[in-house]
């Protein structure tokens, strides 16, 4: 092997607004229109002309190329018709017709992506989105996903303590993990969108989400364990996305020990464990190994130390293009940086080999792609001796391990 096929298991992209208007139910297109006159965008990111990233095909493919990334996981980022602020941060619909506008426009934004990844089909996996509001609309919505190849599978939203539906381990959620195993596809869980609004007036309000966002993402794990969802359905696959790795080896151990004690008849512990955390047929770490992965976004040195406790076969790594945090232009010099001193087989299952065989990327189709933009292996084996100038990406970031 001579360059490594890299597959981001971690982009955003998204349909310029106007542009979702095609892939509307005509029904709610006179509504768009309406709402669109008046709609001003809270990103700042999204109106400068760098915004075209999320859906210029094109420009998009020429960026990729020069990062060396051959396939990309696409999860949201453009604001979809009919709500707030995109979609990962927007908060719930307050009454029935908003819910509805909104699933009209998530369903338009589920269209647009398979149309988008069509452009590329054998580089983009597409995430189709869902909202947990209304879980037959949920259930509906995840077989139409399979429906239109979004091999990269469905975001499944966080819930933030308090809301007004039942948390991810209620057995309320059944119907929802059962249809995902049906249909085959990949639940992927992204950081970000589980903990309360930061938005509360305060200063230091939002330095408290930032420190705090990972956290309530990781909840997702432990919900989806102790209900028996992972359990109850062995072949569902998991990915923990953009929320950090070097925090799984010891959520893990904890994991274990609390089954443990769950499980352990007469314990005084145990009767709190309910009807299956008491009882799981594997410890934690065992669902893990088998049915969960984590979309390493810029993975720093000092997570990269971890990966086997996490499993060299559970990480993917990720760019976050087009955001401003991701590796960016700088992506080969992140590579070097994490990976210089990693095996060669051990880089090529996390740079790519593992994202493949979760979401369906054939690597033969990539191969002329590879051959042509893939970092090669001496590139990513030389070590990185200082921070390129304009460099910005938190993979940057001094850590415990190497400091310049």
């Amino acid at each position: 092997m001579d360059r490594y096929t890299v597959i981001s298991a971690d982009c955003h992209a998204g349909a310029d607004l106007l542009d979702y208007r095609e892939y509307l139910d005509p029904a709610y297109r006179d509504e768009f229109d309406s709402w669109a006159a008046t709609y001003v965008n809270p990103f700042a990111d999204l109106a400068d002309e760098e915004a075209e990233r999320n859906w210029d095909s094109d420009r998009r493919n020429a960026d990729l190329d020069t990062e060396g990334i051959a396939g990309e996981v696409l999860y949201p980022n453009t604001i979809p018709p009919f709500f707030p602020s995109s979609s990962l941060a927007a908060t719930p619909p307050e009454s029935a017709r908003e819910l509805e506008l909104r699933w009209a426009g998530l369903r338009a934004h589920n269209r647009w992506l398979a149309d988008f990844c069509s452009l590329s089909p054998e580089r983009r996996a597409g995430v189709g989105q869902v909202m947990l509001q209304d879980l037959d609309e949920a259930v509906a919505e995840i077989a139409q996903i399979a429906k239109l190849g979004l091999r990269g599978g469905v975001l499944l939203p966080g819930i933030p303590p308090g809301a007004a539906i039942p948390q991810l381990y209620a057995e309320h959620w059944e119907p929802l993990w059962a249809a995902c195993s049906e249909a085959g596809v990949v639940v992927n869980h992204h950081g970000g969108n589980a903990g309360p609004s930061p938005l509360d007036g305060w200063g230091s309000s939002f330095a408290v989400w930032v420190y705090e966002t990972h956290w309530f993402a990781h909840r997702a794990l432990w919900h989806l364990i102790f209900s028996g969802a992972l359990d109850r359905h062995p072949d569902l696959t998991v990915v923990l996305t953009e929320q950090g790795a070097g925090w799984i080896p010891a959520t893990l151990d904890s994991l274990d020990v609390a089954a443990a004690r769950y499980g352990r008849v007469g314990s005084a512990i145990a009767r709190f464990a309910g009807p299956t955390a008491g009882s799981l047929s594997l410890k934690p770490s065992e669902y893990w190994a088998r049915q969960c992965y984590v979309g390493a976004s810029f993975m720093r040195p000092v997570e990269c130390a971890e990966r086997h406790d996490i499993g060299v076969d559970r990480i993917m790594w990720g760019s976050d293009y087009p955001h401003l945090e991701g590796t960016g232009s700088f992506t080969r010099e992140a590579l070097r940086y994490t990976f210089s001193e990693v095996p060669t087989e051990e880089v090529a299952a996390m740079l790519g080999g593992n994202a493949a065989a979760v979401y369906g990327f054939d690597l033969g189709a990539l191969k002329p792609l590879t051959d042509r933009i893939g970092p090669t292996v001496a590139e990513v084996a030389e070590p990185l001796r200082e921070v390129p100038a304009g460099a910005s990406s938190t993979v940057f970031e001094p850590d415990p391990i190497r400091t310049w």
